[in-house]
C-alpha cells in the first residue's frame, strides 16, 4: 500500500482563505483589521526568512501587520518595554517574538510579559495552563496546525491510541493535550523512552517532533496509522547539496501508513495559516464579539 499524503499546502489556503473571510466581517463590525504585530531581534537568517513569510501571509490575509526589527544588542528591559507597548496598543491582537532570541536576553521574562490575551504562539504560562485542564486559550500554532491536519483527514480521532515522539513546550507537549482533549489515549514518548520502536507501532497516530532527521523508520509504523512529520533539518547530501529532511523516514513509512505529512509541503504551511487564526480568534475576543466558525 502507499500512503495518502496529507497535503499541508491546500489545507493551510483554506484556513488562510476562512481567516481572510472572517477578517473582512470583523472590519465590517469594527472598523478595523485583526492585527498582529512580529518582533524580531537581530539578524539570525532562518528567523528573518521565517517573519518575512508571516508578514506577507498576514497582508495576504487581509490583517493588518505590524513589524518590528530592533538590532541584535538590544537588551531584556528594551525589548520588555517593546513589548509593554505592544500590550497596551489597541490594534494590535496578537503579538509574536520571534525565537530564539540572543542568549544575552531573558527570552523567558519576554515571553511571560506578553498579554496572554494576545499571546498568539500560545506560550504563556496562563495559556498553557488553560489548555491543560480543558478551558478556552490560544493554543501554539504547530500542534494546532497538526491536530487540524488529523481531523480533516482522519476525521473523529475518539478512541484511537497516540504517540508523541518529543516533549517540547512548543511542540510535544501541548500537541499531547490537543490529542488527549480529541479524546485519544496518548502517549508521549522522547530519548530516554525504552524500546522506542515498539512503542511507536502501537500507534494510530504518530507525531514525530524531535528533531532528529529519520529517527522514525517504515518499520516502526503500524499498518494503516497516521504519520505527522513535525521535523525540518536541513543535511548534508554525498553531492554536497542540503535537502530538507523530516523526523521520519519518508520513502519508508509512506509504504506502510494510511496517510502522512510529506517534508516540506506539510506540518510547516499549516503554522503559519494558525497563526493568522489565532489573531484572528484573539481580535475577536479582545472585542467581546463571538469565536468566528470554521476557524
Amino acid at each position: 500500500m502507499t500512503a495518502e499524503i496529507i497535503d499541508g499546502k491546500a489545507t493551510a489556503a483554506e484556513l488562510r482563505q476562512k481567516v481572510a473571510d472572517v477578517g473582512a466581517e470583523f472590519r465590517q463590525k469594527t472598523g478595523r483589521a485583526p492585527g498582529l504585530a512580529v518582533v524580531l531581534v537581530g539578524e539570525h537568517p532562518p528567523s528573518a526568512a521565517y517573519v518575512r513569510s508571516k508578514v506577507k501571509a498576514t497582508l495576504e490575509a487581509g490583517l493588518q501587520s505590524f513589524e518590528h526589527k530592533i538590532p541584535a544588542e538590544t537588551t531584556t528591559e528594551e525589548l520588555l518595554a517593546l513589548v509593554d507597548r505592544l500590550n497596551a496598543d489597541p490594534a494590535v491582537d496578537g503579538i509574536l517574538v520571534q525565537l530564539p532570541l540572543p542568549k544575552h536576553v531573558d527570552e523567558q521574562a519576554v515571553l511571560t510579559r506578553v498579554d496572554p490575551d494576545k499571546d498568539v504562539d500560545g506560550f504563556h504560562p496562563v495559556n498553557v495552563g488553560r489548555l491543560s485542564i480543558g478551558l478556552e486559550a490560544l493554543v501554539p500554532c504547530t500542534p494546532l496546525g497538526c491536530l487540524k491536519l488529523l481531523q480533516k483527514y482522519v476525521g473523529d480521532l475518539s478512541g484511537l491510541e497516540a504517540v508523541v515522539i518529543g516533549r517540547s513546550n512548543i511542540v510535544g507537549k501541548p500537541m499531547a493535550q490537543l490529542l488527549l482533549e480529541a479524546n485519544c489515549t496518548v502517549t508521549i514518548a522522547h530519548s530516554r523512552t525504552r524500546d522506542l520502536p515498539e512503542v511507536v507501532r502501537r500507534a494510530d497516530i504518530v507525531v514525530a517532533a524531535v528533531g532528529r532527521p529519520e529517527l522514525v523508520r517504515g518499520s516502526w509504523i503500524k499498518a494503516g496509522a497516521s504519520v505527522i512529520d513535525v521535523g525540518q533539518e536541513r543535511v548534508e547530501q554525498p553531492d554536497g547539496t542540503r535537502k530538507l529532511l523530516g523526523d521520519v523516514a519518508y520513502a519508508e513509512a509512506a509504504e506502510v501508513a494510511g496517510s502522512i505529512t510529506p517534508v516540506p509541503g506539510g506540518v510547516g504551511p499549516m503554522t503559519i495559516a494558525c497563526l493568522l487564526r489565532n489573531t484572528a480568534v484573539a481580535a475577536h475576543r479582545r472585542e467581546g464579539l463571538p469565536d468566528p466558525e470554521g476557524l
